[in-house]
């Protein structure tokens, strides 16, 4: 069946519904925290939720996504946090995802077991939490930890009560990091970024073969099913590092206009890619919306009410607010630890509270962080 798709001044109008597009230590707020306005400098203080660590140690949360409705074991409101490493913290070889409340109680949403997806298991900061409670999440694991053994991976089906029920492979997915998605109601469109396009053949040579995919997704029946498939993106560069496995294209966030933005993190860039939902050919790498300071080599991303853009920076614990059109907004630490200051601290991030706070996750304590 086909749809109409029209922009409106709140979203995304499909067949006659709009469609809203979308991750106590206390900070004050000061010159050294925060500068400009927008977004960011509308948010006061940082407070810690609570460690994201379960009690198998999985470490290194690097997806973050908040539950947009009740069902199942999912609470409207909690948020989902995926681990990348497990208690040796070897990377690409987590395998739980944890429910955090608002109020601070944890507890393990999904465990997927390497019984259950030939290959491994390594959950990426790619987690989608879709109104009909299904969740998607990235897998790319490895056997020890190190980027020479990583393979293309997956993409992994989750219910709403946390059992893994179909495992997505092929379709052009190889590496997904990040992902986003237009969620409405009876189908979804994902993007996803991937990251091990001929990257581990050419290690530590950086490569321009980076992608983002757009599938989409029919919700109706009794799963979830991929109807199609493009690639809408190509020729992000991406390279193996020890520190942090891979680097590629990570962040992905859909703009209201059906722009989606791409953190182009090699190159400490932020992509534009226009009709992401209905194109039919590549875009390339984007057109640049903005590179370089301070932009650090960004990673997660999000769109925030208002349509500005906020990143976290791989190379220092910053968050970055830009305008579509490329204006720097605002600037604000969330991490000093270590040196460089914030360095690998920053990965996954959402919006939250009807657009009024920004829950993130900080690799440097295991813990879900939130700014308000």
């Amino acid at each position: 069946m086909s749809r109409t798709l029209r922009l409106t001044p709140h979203g995304l109008r499909i067949a006659g519904c709009v469609v809203l597009l979308s991750a106590a230590l206390t900070f004050p707020a000061s010159p050294a925290l925060a500068s400009g306005g927008g977004f960011l400098g509308g948010l006061d203080d940082i407070k810690t939720v609570a460690s994201t660590v379960p009690a198998n140690g999985d470490v290194n949360p690097y997806g973050v996504a908040v539950a947009p409705t009740t069902v199942g074991h999912l609470h409207r409101g909690d948020v989902l946090v995926s681990n990348f490493n497990n208690s040796t913290n070897a990377q690409g070889t987590g395998t739980t995802i944890v429910e955090i409340t608002p109020g601070g109680r944890r507890s393990v949403f999904a465990t997927v077991h390497e019984s259950q997806v030939p290959g491994g298991v390594g959950l990426t900061t790619a987690l989608i939490a879709l109104r009909s409670g299904w969740v998607i999440v990235g897998n790319l694991p490895t056997t020890d930890g190190t980027s020479a053994t990583a393979t293309a991976g997956s993409l992994l089906v989750i219910d709403p009560w946390g059992h893994l029920r179909e495992v997505w492979k092929g379709h052009g997915i190889n590496g997904p990091w990040d992902a986003t998605a237009a969620d409405f109601g009876d189908q979804a469109v994902l993007f996803v970024t991937n990251v091990l396009n001929g990257t581990v053949a050419h290690s530590p040579a950086t490569v321009f073969r980076g992608t983002v995919l757009r599938l989409r997704i029919a919700l109706t029946g009794s799963m979830p099913r991929i109807e199609s498939t493009r690639v809408i993106g190509s020729g992000f560069p991406e390279r193996t590092d020890p520190a942090a496995l891979v680097v590629g294209p990570t962040g992905v966030a859909l703009g209201s206009d059906g722009t989606l933005y791409v953190a182009d993190t090699v190159r400490s860039r932020l992509a534009a890619i226009p009709y992401a939902l209905t194109r039919v050919t590549s875009a390339g790498d984007g057109a640049t919306v903005r590179s370089g300071g301070p932009l650090n080599g960004p990673l997660g991303l999000v769109a925030v009410p208002g349509g500005d853009l906020v990143s976290v920076n791989a190379g220092d614990g910053r968050a970055v607010e830009v305008s579509p059109d490329g204006r720097l907004i605002a600037v604000r630490w969330l991490d000093k630890s270590g040196s460089p200051p914030g360095a690998g601290a920053l990965f996954g991030l959402a919006v939250a509270n009807r657009g009024h706070t920004l829950y993130f996750v900080d690799d440097a304590t295991n813990t879900l962080q939130l700014l308000h």
